[in-house]
């Protein structure tokens, strides 16, 4: 062999070793080592610390065997469950988990993959939802006492998943929807839809009920109104008449003579401009008044 070959068969020893006897932990994963099956470490463990991961280039032996977990927040997301709350009520629940793997060995033992999980996990789930659900009403659970809720219900996953030893915690639950089924919405809307035109007719009689009264007590302050602006002006016309007749009553004591002459012309101005045709007597005091006015000017 010559010389020259050394070189590159301990590069390529050397390439090979690099290639099975090192690995690469991301930062965002922990890594679990197994020798022929059995568990030998964990690299990257997630502790709950705030310290820096311990990612990198790792070493092991050609035969051993690297599985990789994730070490961030990860979601199992299940499909609507129909729960029955405190009045019986149907109702479908839509909710999602947050979790994190903090045992990696006891989490691959279990379940080996996230399908496996939420296959074995989702009876959990759901029976933390019938549970919590199951004891209030349809109004609290859609926007009464929610987090509250959903913070019991987290407890009890979580202590599920501590009790059977799953290598997981969970981090938080929440519901994305809860909404009627929907041959129950129907009768629902229906009900809400017969409120509220009951509600409607009830204001509308209502709003008729207040109008009458404004009106009613429209028309009697009116009434009231033009009763007494009738007395004030009956008084007033009486008043008027009274201070006419002492008029009168003044110039007749002071020319007796020259009001029954003012009285006759009056009588002769308003008489005289009608349609109409008077008989009247020459012994009569209008045309007395006259003979006497024609026997002056003849004069």
């Amino acid at each position: 062999m010559k010389k020259g070959f050394i070189p590159v068969i301990v590069a390529a020893v050397l390439a090979l070793l690099a290639i099975f006897c090192t690995y690469i932990v991301d930062e965002r994963e922990q890594v679990l080592v197994l020798r022929f099956g059995e568990y030998i470490k964990v690299e990257n463990k997630w502790d709950g610390s705030e310290k820096s991961p311990d990612a990198g280039i790792k070493f092991k032996l050609p035969w051993d065997n690297v599985v990789r977990l994730d070490r961030r927040n990860l979601d199992l997301d299940f499909d609507p469950v129909r729960i029955r709350d405190i009045d019986s009520n149907p109702l479908f629940v839509d909710a999602f988990v947050r979790y994190r793997i903090t045992d990696p060995l006891e989490f691959y033992k279990t379940f080996r993959t996230k399908d496996r999980l939420r296959s074995v996990y989702k009876p959990v789930v759901e029976s933390s939802l019938r549970d919590s659900l199951g004891k209030v009403d349809t109004q609290t659970i859609i926007a009464g006492r929610r987090a509250e809720l959903m913070q019991e219900i987290q407890n009890a996953a979580n202590k599920k998943a501590i009790d059977e030893n799953y290598g997981i915690e969970v981090i938080d639950v929440r519901i994305k929807r809860a909404d009627y089924p929907e041959e129950v919405q129907l009768s629902v809307f229906g009900r809400m839809e017969a409120d509220r035109k009951k509600e409607a007719a009830l204001l509308r009689e209502t709003g008729k009920e207040e109008a009458q009264k404004i009106l009613n007590d429209a028309e009697r302050r009116a009434r009231i109104i033009r009763a007494e602006a009738q007395q004030l002006a009956e008084t007033t016309k009486g008043e008027g008449d009274k201070e006419r007749n002492r008029i009168y009553a003044d110039a007749y004591t002071q020319d007796a003579d020259f009001f029954t002459f003012y009285r006759s012309m009056e009588a002769l101005k308003n008489g005289f401009g009608q349609k109409s045709t008077y008989v009247l007597s020459s012994e009569g005091d209008l045309l007395g008044y006259l003979d006497k006015d024609q026997t002056r000017r003849s004069r």
